[in-house]
This record gives C-alpha cells, sequence and structure tokens, in this order.
C-alpha cells in the first residue's frame, strides 16, 4: 500500500502516544526523537501497527520479527533509538558494532529486532539528487548535530549491514535546525533541506546520528528508502496507519527589476488554509543559465542543478491563517527574466 505521510494526526496519537509511554516505568526522559521523512524503522513500524484502541500489532512482516525478538516495548518508545555514551567513543565506527547499526546498540530498550536484515521493512520512495525536507521528531528538544550517511550502491541488502558499507561522509549535516510542535508530540519535529546523493538507485539505507552538544547522549535510525523517482511516498505500513493531514500554501513569484546579466525577483507565500502554518519552503526550475546570487527573508539552499529552494527564516517562518510573507532574491541570466512554469510550496 503506498500513502504519503509527514505528520501523524495529532489527535488520537498523541494521546495514545501519552497514555503508552506512561504505562511503561522506565522510559527514560532523555529520550528524544527518530526519523519522521525519511521514516527511521521504529517510526514506520510503530505507524504501521498501530490500531485505533492505541494498541500495537505490527502487520508488516519485518516489523513483526522485529517484535517477535524484541517484544513491543521498542514500539512505544520508537523515538528511543539512543546511547547514553554516544558522543564520547566516536558515535558510530568503533562504538556500534557491526550489525547494530539500525538498534543503535542501544542502552535504553531491545531494539535488536530492528537490525534484522528483511526485504520488507517499510519503505520510503525517492529521488536521486533531489532536495527534500527532512523531519526529525523531537520527544525531547536538545541542542546538537545530525548528520545523514548512505549506504553505498554496491552494499549488500541481503547479509547484515557492516560499517564498511557506509559512505564515510554524511551528505547532510544540520545543527540545531528550526523546529515545530511542542515536544513530547508525534507531530513535533525538526527540520530542513537536505539534497539527496546522485546517481542512486534501488534500495538502499540512509542512517541518522544526532548527537548532543549538552550531554554524550546520541541518537541512531535506520530509514529504508527506495531511489525509483518517488516524492516521498511510504510503502510497506498496514491499512490501520492514520492518514497524515495536509498543510498548504501556495507562492507567487514577480519579477521587480532587471538590468543585463541578471534580475530582481520576489516571491509571495501565503497560507490560505484555516489555522497557523509553522514553516514553509518554496521550490521551483530555474531556465538553463540561471542562478540565484542572493536571497532574503528567506534561507536559500545550496544549488542543486536547476533547482531553487528557498525555506522560512526564523522571523517569518509563522504565517496565521489568510496570512502572508514574502522573500526576494537576485539572480544571474542573460536572458529575460520570466516567472517559471511552475512553482510549488510545501509547508512542514
Amino acid at each position: 500500500m503506498s500513502k504519503r505521510y509527514g505528520r501523524v494526526v495529532a489527535g488520537l496519537v498523541v494521546a495514545v502516544m501519552a497514555t503508552a509511554v506512561g504505562l511503561l516505568p522506565g522510559t527514560p526522559a532523555s529520550a528524544h526523537g527518530a526519523a519522521l521523512t525519511p521514516g527511521s524503522r521504529t517510526y514506520l513500524c510503530y505507524v504501521d501497527g498501530l490500531k485505533s484502541t492505541g494498541e500495537l500489532v505490527p502487520q508488516n512482516p519485518a516489523c513483526r520479527a522485529a517484535t517477535a525478538q524484541s517484544g513491543v516495548t521498542p514500539l512505544y518508545n520508537w523515538f528511543a533509538v539512543g546511547n547514553r555514551d554516544g558522543a564520547t567513543s566516536g558515535q558510530m565506527a568503533g562504538f556500534i558494532p557491526n550489525g547494530k547499526q539500525c538498534s543503535g546498540n542501544s542502552n535504553y530498550f531491545d531494539f535488536s529486532g530492528f537490525d534484522l536484515v528483511s526485504p520488507d521493512w517499510p519503505k520510503t520512495h525517492l529521488t536521486s539528487g533531489a532536495t527534500i525536507q527532512i523531519k526529525y521528531n523531537k520527544w525531547a528538544a536538545h541542542p546538537g548535530t545530525f548528520r545523514l550517511y548512505i549506504t553505498k550502491p554496491d552494499w549488500n541488502p541481503s547479509a547484515p549491514l557492516t560499517w564498511d558499507e557506509f559512505q564515510s561522509t554524511p551528505f547532510s549535516t544540520a545543527t540545531d535546525p528550526q523546529s515545530v510542535g511542542n515536544p513530547g508530540a508525534v507531530d513535533s519535529y525538526y527540520f530542513w533541506n537536505a539534497t539527496l546523493p546522485a546517481g542512486y538507485t534501488g534500495y538502499n539505507i540512509i542512517y541518522s546520528v544526532w548527537a548532543r552538544s549538552d550531554s554524550t547522549e546520541t541518537f541512531y535510525g535506520c530509514s529504508d528508502v527506495v531511489f525509483d523517482g518517488g516524492n516521498g511516498e511510504v510503502t510497506g505500513t498496514g491499512a490501520t496507519a492514520p492518514p497524515p493531514p495536509s498543510t498548504t500554501c501556495s507562492a507567487a513569484y514577480t519579477v521587480t527589476n532587471s538590468w543585463p546579466g541578471g534580475f530582481q525577483g520576489q516571491v509571495t507565500v501565503s497560507n490560505p488554509g484555516t489555522s497557523t502554518m509553522f514553516g514553509w519552503t518554496v521550490n521551483w526550475v530555474m531556465p538553463d543559465g540561471e542562478t540565484i546570487a542572493s536571497a532574503w527573508n528567506g534561507v536559500l539552499a545550496p544549488a542543486s542543478g536547476s533547482l531553487a529552494s528557498v525555506r522560512s527564516a526564523d522571523w517569518n517562518s509563522t504565517i496565521a491563517a489568510g496570512g502572508s510573507t514574502t522573500f526576494g532574491f537576485v539572480a544571474n541570466f542573460s536572458g529575460t527574466p520570466t516567472a517559471p512554469s511552475s512553482i510549488s510550496c510545501t509547508s512542514p
């Protein structure tokens, strides 16, 4: 089954999580998050198994095998794949043994079932080389740095993971990124833009590392992805998973000034919805030869081919229902500047 996801419906799920965690004494107060986009194994297995009663009964074969080995407690604590000593021992290779990457060699709960080799893990479908918005749940908020790694194109998905199968450098890093929502909820998260590695096809694993800067605690996670031209669709979760709400925004592009070799533009970001919008990202495709030199009232993402991407700044990320904000930019271009044929606006 294929579905888009971003945020799990807050009312039901947050209540369920609060009840569930309350029933599990010993839950570490510092346990604080996991990747939502692309979804980590623990998060997507939680989504897969969640019933309207609050009970967790996984339907996905890999999720069932994980809970058969580790029990259901890890699903109620999907945000706690962490290790208290991660930031003092190199965090990755040499600290977490081969084959235990997805459990993070956790000293909180038994997540070993999520290290199992299986072709059935829920997967997020992506496009190699595309820019996407990463979302990482903040069950507790802490300062720190996120790093995302990916398996090498020739890795072996039929055998336990080894550190040699991962690229040695992260393809995305973010320190203290923006966030929305209040800690302790499924629909609260950090977010930032990341350009996915180019030249990838098929099944791979994106590995997330979140090292706190105020503690030795580090959190880890495996996100199973397929590079097949997808745009965040998820397959492999059960029919009981709650549908995600959608937040829409719109963007209007205007050329405000031009000169030989360049021009100035402005984009108006509007919230046509009935609730406040927290954070936005605007993307458009530039014609050949056009480059963005600078931007203001927005954060310009690093260049990614012909894709231009600007996300909200700290001071204009919140837009009330029916409200709007603007950002501007200067572009280098030898042709006649015109508005792009399509421009998209997304909100977390």
